[in-house]
């Protein structure tokens, strides 16, 4: 009895003894007396998770404000050019990616606008990305915005990938745009010297700069801070691992500006459908059209070979796969033998081991 109420003494916790004298803010009600002075600590804790949490909603906030503020001054455009604009208005994925969908118009199958904006919302990736663009001068996130307009087949009678790209994008675009491999930069004295070309020939850069609209809009001082790249191709914009029927975009991609900033872009966005409504009358010379077609067929041949390699590897791997399941299931049945039948089995094997060896050095001689 004496060791069970020694064992109890131990398990029990030594009562809460109070300081006698206490100096600070104190509150009583009833039985109840809370001194602030013993929670130092807390607070800081909490006070760290109600930034944490305002911190969220006002990035939140912030994102939320800056899509549908832009969205909002170019809703009369899309009004005037989509028999339906903002299909389902401004959609949310997750907190920083918006999209609005809007469709119905001659040349142009569907627009998206896209929103890729910072994480404001969260404290860690805002600090991470804050501290790695002071270590790596390169990485400079922006809150992107692209208008991605899929064209018709008939919009674009030619197969080619062109784009005038902003100068300090030139560095990392081929590693998020795998289309634009196709492309060679270069300069041209017709554009800002911001700016330079990717094009697949010079045929293309010659018929698509007869648009007078878009070059103008292009020379617009104002976009400069906000202009990434303007692009028209028929590849996807990820390499493909299989032959699929091409399709045709125009996809424009900008530094999504600051609200009070949202009109620098007008004149470039509204040149874009007349500019669109121009690719169908694009000439080019026969000889650049063999090329571009010798071009996409050799990629083609590339693609199958290596598909009937990876068919043959799936082929290869399905056949080792069975291999191993039908020398498991035998060495299943055979572990369920009793010691003198896999002896056999094993002397069996050693056998046919032994003529399989001889055979393969009488060939030899």
């Amino acid at each position: 009895m004496a060791s069970f109420v020694n064992v109890l003494s131990r398990l029990t916790p030594p009562p809460f003894a109070a300081p006698e004298e206490y100096v600070g803010l104190e509150y009583r009600w009833k039985l109840f007396v809370f001194r602030p002075a013993y929670f130092k600590n807390e607070v800081f804790i909490l006070g760290a998770l109600l930034f944490y949490v305002a911190f969220f909603f006002v990035g939140q906030s912030i994102n939320s404000r800056k899509a549908e503020n832009l969205v909002n001054s170019y809703r009369d455009l899309l009004k005037t050019q989509f028999s339906s604009p903002n299909v389902n208005g401004l959609v949310r994925d997750g907190h920083s990616d918006f999209f609005t969908f809007s469709t119905g118009r001659k040349n142009i199958a569907s627009l998206h606008m896209i929103f890729r904006l910072k994480p404001y919302h969260d404290l860690a990736q805002t600090l991470f990305q804050t501290v790695w663009s002071i270590v790596d001068l390169q990485h400079n996130p922006k809150d992107d915005l692209q208008l991605d307009f899929k064209l018709f087949p008939s919009a674009l009678p030619h197969d080619f990938v062109w784009a005038v790209v902003a100068k300090d994008e030139l560095r990392n675009i081929k590693d998020g745009r795998w289309d634009l491999t196709f492309t060679r930069a270069s300069e041209n004295s017709i554009l800002p010297p911001n700016l330079s070309v990717m094009s697949e020939f010079a045929d293309v850069t010659e018929a698509i700069f007869k648009n007078t609209a878009i070059l103008d809009a292009l020379k617009d001082p104002k976009i400069a801070p906000y202009f990434r790249s303007l692009s028209i191709t028929d590849q996807p914009r990820e390499r493909p691992s299989k032959l699929s029927s091409p399709e045709k975009h125009v996809i424009l991609s900008l530094v999504c500006p600051s609200p009070s900033h949202v009109n620098d872009l007008s004149a470039l966005i509204s040149a874009l459908f007349p500019f669109v409504d121009s690719l169908p009358k694009i000439t080019l010379r026969p000889e650049t059209r063999s090329k571009l077609k010798k071009v996409r067929e050799t990629f083609e041949k590339t693609l199958k070979v290596e598909a009937e390699q990876a068919k043959k590897e799936e082929l290869e791997q399905a056949r080792e796969d069975q291999k191993a399941a039908k020398r498991k299931a035998e060495e299943e049945r055979i572990s369920k033998l009793s010691a003198a039948e896999q002896q056999k089995i094993l002397e069996r094997e050693r056998k046919r081991s032994i003529r399989k060896s001889q055979g393969k050095s009488v060939r030899k001689v």
